[in-house]
């Protein structure tokens, strides 16, 4: 299907060093450290950025799959919330917090749900996170 690109760098040592992320589309560079990453300094992180995709992903194939259903989709919203915490004393990805909003005319709240937990098994981005804890929280409009 296709292959995407996307590389870093990192100059110095963890706690005093910075780097920079890029995607090879060039729609995004932005810096990054370890404030950025541990604790809330200014630039960006591997989880936002994982968090960005999975929104991404989870949106696209939520669409699809309700649309495929016979209910296209006027909107559908996603935040994601990536949660990194120490476990066995290492910085973990251990759970994913989906919010979605869909605005969809004529579907019953059961099959939304129905559909919802479906694109989240479904998406790529999920199955490849299949290790981390993946909630899903979505709300018919």
């Amino acid at each position: 299907m296709s292959i995407r690109h996307a590389q870093a760098r990192w100059d110095g040592d963890l706690r005093s060093g910075q780097g920079t992320m890029r995607l090879g589309s060039g729609a995004f560079e932005g810096p990054f450290s370890f404030k950025s990453r541990f604790e809330e300094g200014a630039g960006t992180n591997p989880e936002e950025l994982i968090g960005a995709a999975h929104a991404g992903c989870f949106s696209m194939a939520f669409s699809n799959m309700l649309a495929e259903a016979g209910h296209v989709p006027t909107r559908v919203e996603t935040k994601a919330r990536v949660h990194l915490e120490r476990v066995d004393g290492k910085p973990t990805i251990h759970r994913i917090d989906l919010d979605t909003e869909g605005t969809v005319p004529g579907i019953s709240a059961e099959v939304f749900q129905e559909i919802a937990h479906k694109a989240k098994a479904g998406c790529p981005v999920s199955r490849a996170l299949a290790a981390v804890d993946i909630h899903l929280t979505a709300t018919l409009k």
